[in-house]
C-alpha cells in the first residue's frame, strides 16, 4: 500500500502561515505604487478573469500577477527556499501552483490578454520593475 505520512505540524510555524495574506500584500503595494508614478490604472485583484489577476486593465487587455518567491517557485531566487521539514508536500504544493499559474496564464492570452508575472523580488529592484511594467 502506498499511503502517505499524515502531515506533522508545528504549531509556530502553523501560525506563521496563517497569517500570510492573499492579497495587499507588501509586493503588490509596491507594484501599485509604481503603476500609479507610470500613470498606468489598474483595477485590483479582479476575480472576473482567469486567476483573479492582482491587477488588470480590461479595456487595454493587460493582466499582471505579483508572484511570491517562495509560494509559486521562482527558480534561482534566494528567497524561493523550500522547508526542510514535509519537503515532499512542499515540492508538491509549488509545483501544483507552478502549473496553475500556466493553466491561468494561458486563459487569459486566450482571451486576447497580454500576461505580465512580477516576482515579489522585484520591486526590490524598483528600476527593473519599471522598465519590465512599461
Amino acid at each position: 500500500m502506498n499511503r502517505k505520512r499524515p502531515l506533522v505540524t508545528d504549531p509556530v510555524r502553523s501560525a506563521l502561515m496563517k497569517r500570510v495574506r492573499r492579497a495587499n500584500t507588501a509586493p503588490e503595494q509596491e507594484v501599485a505604487e509604481i503603476l500609479r508614478a507610470l500613470g498606468i490604472r489598474m483595477r485590483r485583484n479582479v476575480k472576473g478573469l482567469p486567476g483573479t489577476p492582482d491587477f488588470a486593465n480590461k479595456s487595454r487587455k493587460i493582466a499582471i500577477f505579483v508572484h511570491g518567491c517562495f509560494w509559486h517557485g521562482h527558480r534561482g531566487c534566494r528567497y524561493a527556499t523550500f522547508p526542510k521539514r514535509n519537503a515532499e508536500f512542499w515540492a508538491d504544493k509549488i509545483a501544483a501552483n507552478r502549473a496553475r499559474d500556466s493553466r491561468k496564464a494561458a486563459a487569459l492570452r486566450r482571451e486576447g490578454f497580454r500576461v505580465v508575472a512580477v516576482w515579489s523580488c522585484a520591486p526590490r529592484r524598483v528600476a527593473a520593475a519599471v522598465r519590465r511594467l512599461a
